[in-house]
């Protein structure tokens, strides 16, 4: 059933992804930028319906008390195609960093230059990666919440962390507070697999780190915290979903945590 419950949600979802891109198309580009976010926040919101409804797999969020208003650094967790989208509709006003390419493709890329994404040639140095940070400086000055993933790429649940010292460039010139984001949608939907496993888990937003720390006191703290708690929730989300396989990266970080009989049941 697990098998047939993921291709029947992969289809749905990429379906789900066109058809609203067309369809709603007229509609986001002739309403202004800001207000033209209930579209994509509506796919994502329907995303989660369809998870739950097709798949079984349910999240709550802890600490929304936790996020700042106005301008802020986003620092979730990445270990899935999941957390690239599906805290959207809880920020205000985001956008990302991201990779020129993405906005050469028909009708996406569209999507995200009227969003005002920040595009970086990663091959570019010197004058290119200063226009990138003033355009950034330019965007957080509207009170902009940017997403960045501090480990730069997704990594499997409880693999050793590997934080990307960007992050703290980008605390040190920005001067905004950072908001960590721990969580284990990896658990549930795996990197580079088709498999969606049912079950409950928690996304939990941590108290901002505010402006002004060294930047290494800063990437310093930022690891402490997001670590300590994605182990709590490591812990806790297995002992809840005893049916989910862990990937070996998981059940070596359970053992070291005194946590290995909780192994046991995979």
């Amino acid at each position: 059933m697990i098998i047939l419950r993921s291709i029947l949600f992969n289809l749905v979802f990429y379906a789900n992804l066109i058809v609203q891109m067309i369809v709603l198309t007229p509609v986001y580009f002739l309403v202004p930028r800001k207000t033209a976010w209930f579209v994509p926040k509506n796919w994502v919101r329907s995303n989660h319906w369809l998870m739950q409804k097709i798949v079984g797999t349910t999240f709550e969020i802890e600490g929304l008390e936790n996020v700042p208003q106005g301008a802020y650094i986003f620092a979730p967790k990445h270990q899935s195609f999941w957390d690239a989208y599906a805290l959207l509709p809880w920020l205000d006003d985001p956008f990302y960093i991201l990779k020129r390419e993405l906005t050469w493709i028909p009708l996406f890329g569209w999507y995200i230059i009227k969003q005002r994404m920040v595009p970086v040639n990663r091959a570019a140095r010197g004058k290119a990666m200063t226009e990138v940070m003033e355009r950034t400086k330019r965007e957080m000055a509207t009170g902009r919440q940017l997403i960045i993933y501090p480990e730069g790429t997704r990594r499997p649940p409880g693999a050793p962390p590997e934080y990307k010292y960007g992050i703290a460039r980008l605390y040190r010139d920005l001067k905004v507070p950072v908001v960590p984001v721990a969580m284990h949608p990896g658990l549930f939907w795996p990197r580079r697999k088709f498999l969606r496993f049912p079950g409950h888990f928690k996304v939990r937003v941590l108290p901002p780190i505010e402006a002004g720390l060294d930047p290494d006191a800063f990437l310093a703290k930022l690891v402490e915290v997001t670590e300590a708690a994605s182990d709590e929730l490591l812990v806790e989300t297995v002992k809840a979903n005893p049916h989910l396989p862990l990937p070996p990266t998981a059940k070596q970080r359970l053992r070291e945590l005194g946590a290995g009989k909780v192994t046991d049941q995979t």
